[in-house]
Protein backbone atom coordinates (compact mmCIF):
# COMPACT_ATOMS: atom_id res chain seq x y z
CA UNK A 1 0.00 0.00 0.00
CA UNK A 2 3.06 2.48 -0.31
CA UNK A 3 2.01 2.40 -3.94
CA UNK A 4 -1.15 3.79 -5.12
CA UNK A 5 -2.45 0.37 -6.55
CA UNK A 6 -6.57 0.00 -5.78
CA UNK A 7 -7.61 -2.68 -3.16
CA UNK A 8 -10.19 -5.04 -4.92
CA UNK A 9 -10.48 -7.85 -2.44
CA UNK A 10 -9.85 -7.20 1.71
CA UNK A 11 -8.65 -10.12 4.44
CA UNK A 12 -9.16 -9.52 8.09
CA UNK A 13 -8.31 -11.78 10.99
CA UNK A 14 -10.92 -11.79 13.61
CA UNK A 15 -9.45 -12.24 17.24
CA UNK A 16 -7.43 -8.79 18.11
CA UNK A 17 -8.32 -7.23 14.69
CA UNK A 18 -11.72 -6.98 15.19
CA UNK A 19 -12.51 -8.72 18.52
CA UNK A 20 -11.18 -9.81 21.92
CA UNK A 21 -13.19 -12.79 23.08
CA UNK A 22 -16.74 -11.08 22.25
CA UNK A 23 -15.40 -7.72 22.91
CA UNK A 24 -15.73 -5.61 20.21
CA UNK A 25 -12.57 -3.82 18.98
CA UNK A 26 -13.23 0.22 18.60
CA UNK A 27 -13.40 0.93 14.87
CA UNK A 28 -14.28 -3.10 13.96
CA UNK A 29 -18.13 -2.31 13.39
CA UNK A 30 -16.72 0.89 11.11
CA UNK A 31 -14.52 -1.12 9.15
CA UNK A 32 -17.24 -3.46 8.09
CA UNK A 33 -19.49 -1.42 7.19
CA UNK A 34 -17.07 1.12 5.43
CA UNK A 35 -16.36 -2.76 3.31
CA UNK A 36 -19.87 -2.97 2.65
CA UNK A 37 -20.39 0.26 1.34
CA UNK A 38 -17.07 0.05 -0.87
CA UNK A 39 -18.23 -2.68 -2.81
CA UNK A 40 -15.40 -4.93 -2.62
CA UNK A 41 -15.59 -8.63 -1.69
CA UNK A 42 -14.25 -9.31 2.04
CA UNK A 43 -13.44 -11.97 4.01
CA UNK A 44 -13.00 -12.40 8.19
CA UNK A 45 -10.19 -15.18 8.34
CA UNK A 46 -9.93 -16.90 11.70
CA UNK A 47 -7.68 -20.07 13.00
CA UNK A 48 -10.58 -21.12 15.09
CA UNK A 49 -12.23 -24.58 14.01
CA UNK A 50 -14.82 -25.05 16.52
CA UNK A 51 -17.57 -22.77 15.19
CA UNK A 52 -19.88 -22.62 11.64
CA UNK A 53 -19.59 -19.32 9.93
CA UNK A 54 -23.36 -19.09 11.16
CA UNK A 55 -21.73 -19.29 14.86
CA UNK A 56 -19.45 -16.87 14.22
CA UNK A 57 -21.50 -14.20 12.75
CA UNK A 58 -24.04 -14.39 15.40
CA UNK A 59 -21.12 -14.28 17.99
CA UNK A 60 -20.01 -10.76 15.91
CA UNK A 61 -23.13 -9.99 15.91
CA UNK A 62 -24.00 -9.99 19.74
CA UNK A 63 -20.85 -7.73 19.62
CA UNK A 64 -22.40 -5.02 17.19
CA UNK A 65 -20.30 -6.26 14.20
CA UNK A 66 -22.41 -7.31 10.87
CA UNK A 67 -20.84 -9.82 9.07
CA UNK A 68 -22.45 -11.99 6.37
CA UNK A 69 -22.45 -15.57 6.89
CA UNK A 70 -20.96 -16.31 3.42
CA UNK A 71 -17.95 -13.36 4.26
CA UNK A 72 -16.78 -15.71 7.22
CA UNK A 73 -13.75 -18.05 6.24
CA UNK A 74 -12.02 -20.73 9.04
CA UNK A 75 -9.61 -22.82 9.07
CA UNK A 76 -12.15 -26.06 9.23
CA UNK A 77 -13.33 -24.68 6.01
CA UNK A 78 -9.78 -24.30 4.39
CA UNK A 79 -9.60 -27.93 5.95
CA UNK A 80 -12.37 -29.32 4.05
CA UNK A 81 -11.30 -27.14 0.99
CA UNK A 82 -7.98 -28.87 0.85
CA UNK A 83 -9.14 -32.35 1.56
CA UNK A 84 -11.93 -32.29 -1.20
CA UNK A 85 -9.29 -31.65 -3.65
CA UNK A 86 -6.90 -34.05 -2.55
CA UNK A 87 -9.20 -36.83 -2.04
CA UNK A 88 -12.97 -36.30 -3.19
CA UNK A 89 -15.63 -37.90 -1.04
CA UNK A 90 -12.90 -39.83 1.17
CA UNK A 91 -13.23 -40.51 4.91
CA UNK A 92 -11.89 -38.78 8.00
CA UNK A 93 -11.91 -39.81 11.98
CA UNK A 94 -12.34 -35.99 12.91
CA UNK A 95 -11.40 -34.61 16.52
CA UNK A 96 -13.13 -31.27 16.43
CA UNK A 97 -16.06 -29.16 17.12
CA UNK A 98 -19.22 -28.57 14.89
CA UNK A 99 -17.17 -26.08 12.78
CA UNK A 100 -14.79 -29.01 11.70
CA UNK A 101 -17.71 -31.88 11.37
CA UNK A 102 -20.06 -29.58 9.36
CA UNK A 103 -17.29 -28.51 6.91
CA UNK A 104 -16.30 -31.81 6.16
CA UNK A 105 -19.67 -33.02 5.91
CA UNK A 106 -20.69 -30.00 3.18
CA UNK A 107 -17.85 -31.02 0.97
CA UNK A 108 -19.37 -35.03 0.57
CA UNK A 109 -16.77 -36.65 3.43
CA UNK A 110 -17.98 -39.63 5.61
CA UNK A 111 -17.01 -39.39 9.32
CA UNK A 112 -15.95 -42.91 10.69
CA UNK A 113 -14.00 -44.46 13.09
CA UNK A 114 -13.68 -47.86 10.64
CA UNK A 115 -9.79 -47.34 8.61
CA UNK A 116 -10.34 -43.55 7.74
CA UNK A 117 -8.23 -41.88 4.69
CA UNK A 118 -7.65 -39.17 7.52
CA UNK A 119 -7.16 -38.17 10.79
CA UNK A 120 -8.32 -34.71 10.74
CA UNK A 121 -7.56 -32.64 14.18
CA UNK A 122 -9.26 -29.23 15.02
CA UNK A 123 -9.78 -26.84 18.25
CA UNK A 124 -12.23 -28.20 20.89
CA UNK A 125 -13.15 -27.62 23.89
CA UNK A 126 -13.70 -31.66 25.16
CA UNK A 127 -10.73 -33.35 23.81
CA UNK A 128 -10.85 -36.89 25.40
CA UNK A 129 -8.58 -39.53 26.25
CA UNK A 130 -10.37 -41.99 24.00
CA UNK A 131 -10.28 -39.97 21.23
CA UNK A 132 -6.69 -39.06 21.32
CA UNK A 133 -6.11 -42.72 21.53
CA UNK A 134 -8.38 -43.41 18.15
CA UNK A 135 -6.27 -41.15 16.66
CA UNK A 136 -3.17 -42.17 17.37
CA UNK A 137 -4.03 -45.99 16.16
CA UNK A 138 -5.38 -44.78 12.99
CA UNK A 139 -2.31 -43.18 12.21
CA UNK A 140 -0.50 -45.77 13.22
CA UNK A 141 -2.54 -47.69 10.72
CA UNK A 142 -2.10 -45.61 7.83
CA UNK A 143 -4.28 -42.77 7.96
CA UNK A 144 -3.06 -39.51 7.13
CA UNK A 145 -2.57 -36.95 9.68
CA UNK A 146 -4.30 -33.41 8.46
CA UNK A 147 -4.69 -30.68 11.71
CA UNK A 148 -6.92 -27.07 11.35
CA UNK A 149 -4.06 -25.23 12.49
CA UNK A 150 -0.50 -24.80 14.59
CA UNK A 151 -2.17 -22.92 17.23
CA UNK A 152 -0.37 -23.90 20.60
CA UNK A 153 -2.39 -22.37 22.79
CA UNK A 154 -5.70 -19.70 22.97
CA UNK A 155 -6.66 -17.40 25.71
CA UNK A 156 -10.00 -17.22 28.03
CA UNK A 157 -11.15 -15.02 30.27
CA UNK A 158 -9.63 -17.83 32.76
CA UNK A 159 -6.64 -18.08 31.01
CA UNK A 160 -4.61 -19.58 28.60
CA UNK A 161 -6.11 -23.15 27.14
CA UNK A 162 -4.16 -25.63 25.10
CA UNK A 163 -5.05 -25.73 21.28
CA UNK A 164 -4.82 -27.81 18.27
CA UNK A 165 -1.16 -27.44 18.32
CA UNK A 166 -0.07 -28.77 22.18
CA UNK A 167 -2.41 -31.90 20.89
CA UNK A 168 -1.29 -32.28 17.71
CA UNK A 169 2.16 -32.19 18.82
CA UNK A 170 1.09 -34.90 22.02
CA UNK A 171 0.03 -37.25 18.71
CA UNK A 172 3.18 -36.77 16.91
CA UNK A 173 4.96 -37.48 19.67
CA UNK A 174 3.34 -40.99 20.01
CA UNK A 175 3.22 -41.81 16.19
CA UNK A 176 6.57 -40.03 15.37
CA UNK A 177 3.57 -38.25 12.56
CA UNK A 178 3.68 -34.63 12.20
CA UNK A 179 0.43 -32.92 10.85
CA UNK A 180 0.23 -30.93 7.31
CA UNK A 181 -1.23 -27.38 9.29
CA UNK A 182 -3.93 -26.05 6.69
CA UNK A 183 -4.15 -22.90 8.28
CA UNK A 184 -2.12 -19.84 8.79
CA UNK A 185 0.56 -19.63 8.64
CA UNK A 186 0.02 -21.99 5.87
CA UNK A 187 -0.28 -19.42 2.75
CA UNK A 188 -2.86 -22.47 1.64
CA UNK A 189 -5.54 -20.87 3.71
CA UNK A 190 -4.83 -17.21 2.19
CA UNK A 191 -4.90 -18.55 -1.56
CA UNK A 192 -8.22 -20.87 -1.02
CA UNK A 193 -9.77 -17.49 0.82
CA UNK A 194 -8.28 -15.83 -2.36
CA UNK A 195 -9.95 -18.40 -4.41
CA UNK A 196 -13.37 -18.05 -2.96
CA UNK A 197 -13.51 -14.83 -4.00
CA UNK A 198 -11.98 -15.32 -7.78
CA UNK A 199 -9.83 -12.36 -6.27
CA UNK A 200 -5.90 -11.38 -7.06
CA UNK A 201 -3.12 -11.88 -4.70
CA UNK A 202 -1.97 -8.29 -5.85
CA UNK A 203 -5.13 -6.25 -5.33
CA UNK A 204 -5.86 -7.80 -2.06
CA UNK A 205 -5.20 -6.79 1.39
CA UNK A 206 -4.63 -9.12 4.30
CA UNK A 207 -5.08 -7.32 8.13
CA UNK A 208 -4.00 -9.42 11.00
CA UNK A 209 -2.64 -8.73 14.52
CA UNK A 210 0.23 -11.54 14.58
CA UNK A 211 3.65 -11.34 12.98
CA UNK A 212 4.34 -14.88 12.75
CA UNK A 213 0.98 -15.96 11.31
CA UNK A 214 -1.00 -13.65 9.83
CA UNK A 215 1.53 -11.00 7.71
CA UNK A 216 4.06 -13.90 7.52
CA UNK A 217 1.05 -16.23 5.32
CA UNK A 218 -0.04 -12.68 3.69
CA UNK A 219 3.29 -12.07 2.91
CA UNK A 220 3.89 -15.71 1.35
CA UNK A 221 0.84 -15.68 -0.76
CA UNK A 222 1.88 -12.36 -2.17
CA UNK A 223 -0.73 -9.80 -0.35
CA UNK A 224 0.06 -6.63 1.03
CA UNK A 225 -0.20 -6.33 4.82
CA UNK A 226 -1.37 -4.11 7.97
CA UNK A 227 -0.31 -5.25 11.21
CA UNK A 228 -2.59 -3.88 13.82
CA UNK A 229 -1.31 -3.75 17.50
CA UNK A 230 -4.31 -4.25 19.42
CA UNK A 231 -3.62 -8.20 19.48
CA UNK A 232 -0.43 -10.44 19.66
CA UNK A 233 2.52 -8.33 18.49
CA UNK A 234 3.56 -5.66 19.95
CA UNK A 235 5.13 -2.42 17.94
CA UNK A 236 8.78 -3.14 19.03
CA UNK A 237 8.55 -6.74 18.50
CA UNK A 238 7.97 -6.00 14.47
CA UNK A 239 11.80 -5.13 13.67
CA UNK A 240 12.66 -8.94 15.28
CA UNK A 241 11.26 -10.34 12.82
CA UNK A 242 13.15 -10.97 9.27
CA UNK A 243 10.10 -9.42 7.10
CA UNK A 244 7.99 -6.44 7.81
CA UNK A 245 4.33 -5.89 7.12
CA UNK A 246 3.53 -2.54 4.38
CA UNK A 247 2.14 -0.92 7.14
CA UNK A 248 1.69 -1.03 10.97
CA UNK A 249 -0.95 1.01 12.35
CA UNK A 250 -2.83 1.15 16.11
CA UNK A 251 -6.40 -0.56 15.77
CA UNK A 252 -8.56 -1.67 12.82
CA UNK A 253 -9.83 2.19 13.68
CA UNK A 254 -7.11 3.70 11.35
CA UNK A 255 -8.17 1.44 8.40
CA UNK A 256 -11.12 2.69 8.08
CA UNK A 257 -10.39 5.76 5.87
CA UNK A 258 -8.32 3.53 3.83
CA UNK A 259 -11.10 1.22 2.42
CA UNK A 260 -12.54 3.86 0.46
CA UNK A 261 -9.15 5.71 -0.52
CA UNK A 262 -7.68 2.52 -1.91
CA UNK A 263 -10.75 0.89 -3.03
CA UNK A 264 -11.33 3.31 -6.03
CA UNK A 265 -14.34 2.43 -8.38
CA UNK A 266 -15.85 -0.42 -7.02
CA UNK A 267 -17.14 -1.31 -10.84
CA UNK A 268 -13.70 -2.43 -11.16
CA UNK A 269 -14.18 -5.69 -9.56
CA UNK A 270 -12.38 -8.18 -7.47
CA UNK A 271 -10.77 -9.92 -10.92
CA UNK A 272 -9.10 -6.79 -12.45
CA UNK A 273 -5.98 -6.93 -10.46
Amino acid sequence: MTTPRPVHTWLTDMDGVLVHEEEPIPGAAEFVEALKASGRPFLVLTNNSIYTPRDLRARLLRSGIDVPEEAIWTSALATADFLADQRPNGSAFAVGESGLTTALHDVGYVLTDRDPDYVVLGETRTYSFEAITKAIRHIENGARFIATNPDASGPSTQGTLPATGSVAALISTATRRRPYFVGKPNPLMMRSALNRLEAHSESTVMIGDRMDTDVVSGLEAGLRTVLVLTGSTARDDVEHFPYRPTRVVDSIADVVPLVAELSGDADGGAADG
